[in-house]
């Protein structure tokens, strides 16, 4: 389906919508009211129905809906009379939007705009919308099969307003996939130019007018700027990957406009709501002075990690509620401390989870939810005697839907709650939502994935204390020569500057790796030979390029590379196993292809095809999704004195396929304690 089509088929079904609308306040149903607009007063609370919108006011801000959609047109706050930009259409400004798509078929972006409202609540303490879209399987054209609640929340004495959304399937309904589920906002482009997104990533962003002047380089959303409004910009590139982040990192995120001293922020309370665990990368803030909520994304994983609902299959899941803060100082004031309030506001914000002021049954208080303890220790024979335990010190420690060990990276229907231990190991998961869990859990310093054997079930007030939570990695033998730290990262290899004429001043001095086009980086610093790395002699900090990629050699032709790790053993028991460990932190449409002495062997000893597609490469990130291969080496296949392993990516289609490596550990075989 064309953009056109998609674009011909919302309008009419906006159109088909408006002509059903129904307005429902307190469960009674009646006429537009607009007919006979009115005031809902308490102690400088109002909602106020007009010209088909209605305006949340608490004295601080006014946040003005359009009814029956639910999309945010306007916030009135600190003498500005809109934030949001207003060349923008009212269902571009403020929205809910997801991408989904029947299995087999195109895929489609709908703004989620409402087809009925009511007013939840109307008290002195706060206010509560509902916009909602009812699946009708009588309607032959195709629609969203889901119901959706959207809501929107102002409370008495908030610089601020919260939204969230319930999504339903029943059963019987057609099957679905869902790629993107997110909230969006379009700030006002001219007071909305500095944003920020942690201490050190904060920058005066380019407009939407400076990327459509820009050169378009390798893909649509990499531009560099060549003649934007502010000539300080000129030839940067501007990417919306370049500002992603982790999602244990993304609970603020936002922009300041400096006349008047405004700050707007997406905060973002918990991620029990948000999916694929602590380290899944999403967008944060972007050019245009977009500022994003994403609940559900692709990205920085692939496919697999759609929402994919087949036979039927019923559902429900709340996203939300995240905070929209606003906040000011005096003209005279420092803007830059709108950043730091922001930061206070958010934990606050935290510290506050699970909030008890939302009105939808489906989202729980504290009291309804349970709360799992214990203490996480770490056993690996080749380090510590069979009988001796290490701390699970900072281990990421989560619950999520049952599953194999390391599921939680591509479970997206469900919750997940996630906690970092303390130095000795011990962790507490609270205000966790009744169900059937797993407990899973990762350990820095250590390869391989945990899993609890019993299943964590939690109802209303529960609270379990487990026993010692003992992890043992995976390991057959002594460590004979190591590659880099095991974090799930490249976070410690070595990162190129970027090319003179690519270059984001924001990462010069730190996560170089966020640049443009490093991956042709390698070709200029190995133009004839690929990279060798000698154990005991190179530097991994220095020596081993943060990504395995194709070589450039002109014309736009890229051909496969192959790395050598050189290495001496002596006393090889030629009878016995050795065993590889190769743990990826990132993979794009690579293959991955494991040979020992001989480069140009027929049958290498591990053979891996299609590779993951999480674009890591492409999307200047450091990692992806985190895989590991145990290798079998037979003692034969080595020999006294020098030996290589060779690591040939084999796939050469585009620039980005390639390999991000975490950790590689030769082991020796198995030994007796």
């Amino acid at each position: 389906m064309s953009y056109r089509e998609l674009t011909v088929r919302k309008v009419s079904t906006l159109m088909t919508r408006l002509r059903h609308v129904m307005w429902r306040s307190h469960g009674q149903k009646g006429s537009c009211p607009f007919d006979a607009p009115r005031h809902l007063r308490g102690k400088g609370l109002q909602l106020e129905p007009k010209n088909y919108h209605v305006v949340m006011d608490n004295g601080l801000v006014k946040v003005t809906v359009s009814v029956p959609g639910g999309t945010v047109a306007g916030i009135e706050y600190n003498g500005i009379p809109n934030l949001l930009e207003t060349r923008n259409k009212e269902t571009n400004r403020g929205y809910w939007d997801v991408v989904w798509k029947f299995p087999g078929h195109s895929a489609f972006v709908e703004e989620l705009e409402g087809t009925s409202f009511d007013v939840i609540t109307e008290e002195e303490s706060g206010v509560e919308l509902s916009f909602t879209i009812t699946y009708d399987n009588s309607i032959s054209s195709p629609q969203l099969p889901l119901n959706i609640d959207k809501r929107f929340i102002l409370l008495r004495g908030h610089n601020g307003f919260y939204t969230y959304a319930i999504f339903e399937r029943l059963e019987g309904w057609p099957a679905l996939d869902v790629s993107q589920t997110r909230a969006v906002f379009k700030l006002e482009e001219k007071l909305f130019q500095y944003m920020a997104i942690s201490d050190k990533r904060q920058r005066i962003m380019p407009t939407l007018e400076d990327r459509e002047r820009g050169k378009t380089l390798a893909y649509p959303e990499a531009v560099l700027l060549t003649n934007p409004a502010n000539h300080s910009l000129k030839v940067e590139v501007d990417d919306k990957y370049q500002y992603s982040s982790d999602v244990k990192d993304t609970r603020v995120h936002g922009w300041i406009c400096t006349n008047p001293p405004t700050g707007f922020w997406m905060i973002i309370p918990s991620n029990e709501f948000r999916i694929g665990g602590p380290m899944k990368q999403e967008l944060t803030s972007q050019a245009g002075a977009t500022t994003i909520s994403s609940f559900h994304t692709n990205h920085y994983a692939g496919e697999d990690m759609r929402q994919q609902f087949r036979d039927g299959e019923p559902w429900k899941k709340v996203y939300g509620p995240v905070f929209v803060y606003l906040n000011s100082v005096p003209e005279s004031g420092d803007p830059d401390s709108l950043w730091e309030d922001a930061k206070q506001q958010m934990l606050q914000e935290t510290e506050n989870w699970p909030y008890d002021f939302p009105r939808s049954e489906d989202y729980l208080s504290a009291d309804q939810r349970g709360s799992v303890s214990g203490r996480l220790l770490v056993r690996d024979t080749y380090i510590n005697l069979s009988f001796y335990v290490l701390n699970g010190s900072l281990a990421y420690v989560g619950l999520a839907l049952p599953g194999n060990a390391g599921s939680w990276q591509m479970e997206n229907k469900g919750y997940q709650f996630w906690t970092q231990a303390d130095n000795n190991g011990n962790f507490s998961i609270e205000n966790v939502l009744p169900g059937n869990y797993s407990l899973y859990a990762w350990v820095p310093g250590y390869i391989g994935d945990y899993r609890y054997d019993s299943y964590i079930i939690i109802s209303p007030g529960t609270r379990i204390t487990l026993d010692n939570v003992i992890y043992e990695p995976p390991r057959n033998g002594p460590t004979l020569w190591e590659i880099g730290i095991p974090d799930r990262t490249a976070i410690e290899f070595f990162v190129p500057d970027p090319s003179p004429r690519f270059t984001n001043p924001l990462y010069l001095a730190s996560e170089k790796f966020r640049q443009y086009g490093l991956w042709d980086r390698y070709s200029e610093i190995y133009p004839d030979h690929d990279l060798v790395f000698t154990v005991g002699d190179s530097n991994y900090e220095t020596d081993w390029f943060y990504a395995q990629v194709n070589r450039n050699i002109g014309n736009h032709t890229y051909v496969p590379t192959t790395w050598q790790i050189v290495f001496d053993l002596q006393n090889i028991d030629v009878s016995a196993t050795y065993t590889l460990q190769i743990a990826l932190a990132s993979s794009t449409g690579a293959a991955l292809q494991v040979r020992i002495n001989d480069p140009n062997a027929r049958n290498p000893i591990f053979n891996k095809g299609l590779i993951g597609k999480d674009n890591a490469i492409a999307r200047h990130g450091i990692h992806g999704l985190y895989r590991l291969y145990s290798i079998e080496v037979w003692g034969s296949q080595l020999v006294q004195g020098r030996n290589s392993i060779f690591l040939t990516q084999s796939r050469n289609s585009f620039p980005w396929e390639g390999i991000m490596y975490d950790y590689i550990r030769l082991e020796g075989p198995p030994q007796d304690n």
